[in-house]
């Protein structure tokens, strides 16, 4: 059994429905997630924003463009194929349109906007089983909120979602086509809840591992992970297959066809990821997996909206407990640091939330001189970076020898070097790296 997930421009029109029936109707058992169609996520945020103001003019115009646009669609993905069905579906979308449109600005909260963003992924799925039902599969619903549940520390309820997964498909019947909704969940509470943005990924990982799919499959808009960002580098490639850790380390520092998170539960699982694209479905894309080390770079990928803190400190030099108490800061103010290279007299960090930096920046101030760079990007260069083998480090800092380095991060993985230049350094950093390692110029 396979788990198929398909993003939100994968489902963006009529058209992109009808090419993802014929993906996932290929004779297998497939258990089929759904985002929410393209811009319908935005449009229920907005909405939101406009109720917690208190302005239920403006959330009623955006969700009648919203409805609109759904009716729309669901007359084009149709086509006079069975009037009775469309009309079924048009009902449900409906349904879960007038449960926002029910909505008051003076009972309006925090569960109340989870609830409407939930709305999207409700929708596509309705029209998608509508769909595929009236072309005459036997698809059966699996709601994801019968399911999917979180834990009191926000966490993944793993055994709940084991048995209560089971039990669904028990209720729904034996089937080949199961359709359920990514990103949206239940919290320890009961109340609907979400995975966050690119939660749809985490929902296929969290359900293959759950049921120990042979294969999770993440079909986007692009023929799998590239060796670089294409929207900066011209002549990218992608990438045939990447070790799982290589795949996290890529994700959390900028590649943004998979989410970090949908990493961890398919590689315990043992699980691979195929990376697909849902517009060229005959193109290999991507399989990570726990692969054994190729002694290769596999690919770049950048970070924007890094913040660099220097704390430079005299007392530091053999002090013990310097660096706890550094960590300590950021842990009280709950923002994680992502590089991190020491000195005898001086630590450095990036973050990539400076929300809390001022409070930061106060109390680090007592412990020495502070200094901030702003405006930075986190460069990663993924590959078998295993210490013994020789050159692989020298190859990257001399590809950006004519580029400042504010910091470089070697040696904390064996998949990973990662640099921090200047944002205004980084379509040139992003080239050379290219240049240099791929296209073996300039050597």
């Amino acid at each position: 059994m396979k788990v198929m997930k398909f993003g939100g421009t994968s489902v963006g029109t009529a058209a992109r429905f009808k090419d993802v029936a014929r993906l996932i109707t290929d004779g297998d058992t497939n258990i089929v997630v759904l985002s929410a169609m393209s811009g319908t996520t935005n449009s229920l945020v907005e909405i939101s924003d406009y109720l917690a103001k208190g302005n239920v003019t403006g959330a009623r115009e955006t969700l009648s463009k919203l409805e609109e646009k759904y009716n729309a669609t669901v007359t084009e993905l149709f086509d006079s194929l069975d009037s009775e069905a469309e009309a079924q579906v048009r009902s449900k979308v409906r349904e879960q349109l007038d449960v926002v449109r029910a909505m008051e600005p003076s009972t309006f909260d925090e569960a109340a906007a989870r609830s409407v963003l939930a709305r999207g992924e409700m929708m596509s799925t309705a029209m998608m089983h509508g769909y595929l039902r009236a072309c005459g599969v036997d698809a059966r619903m699996l709601p994801a909120l019968d399911f999917m549940r979180t834990d009191a520390y926000g966490e993944p309820d793993t055994r709940y979602l084991r048995e209560a997964l089971a039990q669904s498909m028990s209720d729904a019947g034996d089937t080949d086509i199961y359709i359920t909704q990514g990103f949206i969940c239940r919290n320890a509470d009961g109340e609907i809840d979400n995975l966050k943005r690119g939660g749809s990924d985490y929902t296929a990982s969290l359900i293959g591992a759950a049921i120990n799919a042979s294969e999770i499959q993440i079909w986007t808009d692009i023929d799998g992970m590239h060796n670089n960002d294409p929207r900066f580098v011209e002549h990218t490639s992608p990438v045939d297959s990447l070790h799982f850790e290589e795949a996290a380390e890529l994700a959390y520092f900028g590649a943004k066809i998979l989410h970090p998170t949908c990493v961890l539960p398919a590689k315990l699982a043992n699980i691979p990821v195929r990376l697909l694209n849902t517009m060229c479905p005959e193109a290999s894309g991507t399989t990570i997996y726990n692969a054994s080390p190729t002694r290769s770079i596999k690919a770049i990928a950048a970070k924007d909206n890094i913040t660099a803190i220097k704390i430079k400190s005299g007392r530091m030099l053999l002090a013990y407990g310097f660096l706890r108490k550094v960590f300590e800061i950021f842990e009280e103010h709950r923002t994680p640091i992502d590089m991190i290279t020491t000195s005898e007299v001086g630590v450095s960090v990036t973050v990539d939330d400076d929300r809390s930096l001022p409070a930061i920046l106060d109390e680090l101030k007592k412990f020495g001189t502070v200094t901030v760079d702003r405006d930075m990007v986190i460069i990663c260069v993924v590959g078998d970076m295993e210490w013994t083998n020789c050159g692989f480090e020298a190859d990257v800092v001399n590809a950006l020898r004519d580029v400042p380095v504010r910091m470089i991060s070697y040696g904390g993985s064996n998949y990973n070097i990662s640099l921090l230049v200047r944002r205004e350094d980084k379509i040139k950093a992003l080239n050379l790296l290219s240049d240099y390692l791929f296209n073996k110029s300039d050597r």
